[in-house]
Order: structure tokens, then sequence, then C-alpha cells
């Protein structure tokens, strides 16, 4: 299989993920690059991250608000221009007409050249959000475009160039981020919420803060051997949009 290197540095760049921190792990790397070269990069998050603690004696409510000041840091740390915060229930994600209007609004709103999100196609996937905004964004792309859908916005249709799926079932493009994955480890770390839980980093939280850097720079350095990169995020590519 073909794989491409390197889109074009975006003139803008929207990244859609389910929770708090899914965009750092699957593209944070690639925004920060954009950003550095002068990109206006947008983050938007579709839930509220409310499941995600360990803990069964949490504050709900202290925790969204938590969760949500954490992906303001990262999105800084990326050198992103702004949140969007949809505000759904963590873990009920659904691909229903109004969830889809609202990603339509952001698209239209934002007015990407590139959309990145989670591959909905992705085979054997645990976490049911993941997969339902992949396919949300995928709708709202496709109503984004066209005057018929959703009208009542007022806002002019709008069609990006390129469509980009992190954790994809099927890689055929890369992003070279050599010289950025730390900047990716900073804003994930930017998630203290979530070092006990998705992080491993608990009991010895300085050696486990360097071992979670290694992994993610493994991760880099893994996707970007094929193409002969030192380090890499990997990505599916639709680019008939």
């Amino acid at each position: 299989m073909t794989v491409s290197i390197d889109l074009p540095v975006p003139a803008r760049a929207l990244a859609i993920g389910a929770h708090p921190d899914d965009i750092e792990f699957g593209c944070g790397a690639t925004l920060a690059k954009w950003a550095t070269a002068g990109a206006e990069v947008t983050m938007c998050v579709c839930t509220d991250g409310s499941k995600g603690t360990w803990d069964r004696n949490a504050d709900l409510g202290a925790l969204v608000a938590r969760r949500a000041d954490e992906q303001r840091a990262a999105a800084a740390v990326l050198g992103a221009t702004g949140v969007r915060f949809l505000g759904l229930v963590d873990g009920e994600l659904r691909d229903d007409p109004a969830t889809r209007e609202a990603l339509c609004r952001v698209i239209r709103e934002t007015r990407p050249d590139v959309v990145i999100t989670h591959d909905p196609w992705r085979a054997h996937r645990l976490h049911p959000d993941h997969g339902q905004a992949g396919h949300l964004v995928v709708g709202a792309v496709v109503a984004a475009r066209d005057h018929h859908f959703f009208p009542g916005q007022g806002l002019e249709p709008h069609r990006p160039a390129h469509l980009l799926c992190f954790e994809p079932g099927r890689v055929d493009h890369v992003e070279a981020v050599s010289g950025f994955v730390d900047t990716k480890v900073e804003a994930l770390l930017a998630h203290r919420s979530q070092w006990e839980s998705t992080h491993g980093i608990a009991a010895d939280p300085e050696r486990e803060v360097e071992a979670f850097a290694a992994r993610i720079h493994d991760r880099t350095r893994a996707a970007g051997i094929n193409a002969g990169l030192r380090a890499a995020e990997a990505f599916s590519r639709i680019d008939r949009l």
C-alpha cells in the first residue's frame, strides 16, 4: 500500500475527539507541528469526560470542570487557538441528528482545510464513544458541505480538503513529527486527572512519567519506520470530500 507523507500545512485545522486527551493521543504532535508553522488549530471535544476516574466517590461535577481545564491547558501547549466543548455525557455518545448538527456548526464556523478524528471503521474497537465520534464527524463533514443540511444555522457551507482518521485500521498517510513528540507528551501530561488510569502514572510518578514519555516516543518511532521517518503519527486519509 502506498503511504503518503505530510499534507501541506493547512491554514486551518480542526481536530475532533470523543474525550479530553483523545486528540492529543491521536494527533497531538501533528497539531503542534502545524501550529508552529502558522496553522490556526481548533480542538473540539464531544463528551464531558465524566467517566474518567477510578475513584468511586469522585465528585463528577468537579471532575468535568477539571477535565475541561486540563484540555484547555493541553491545547495551549500544542499551540491551538481554542477548544470547543459539546459537553455530552461520557460513555453515551450517539450518532444522532442533533449531535451531527452541532459538529456541522463547528465545521462551518471554523472552516478547516483539514479535519482530524477517530477512524470510525476500525475493527475490534473497545470504547463505543470513539467509533461514534468518528461516524458523527464523517456525517458532519457531509452535512457541512451542502446548503440543504441544517439551513437554519444561517451559516455558509464548507467543504474541507482532507479528512485524517487517527487510530487507523488501515494506514495510508503519516505526518512526520520529529521534534514535536516532546510537545505531545507535555500536552498529554496536562491531563493530570488521567495519570493513574490512562497514563499508568501513580505509584512512582517520577519514574512512571519517564516511562510514559518513552512509550509515546516508541509509538511515534514505530509509526514512522515504514515511511523512513524518525517519528510519525499515522492516519487513514480521505481526500474526496
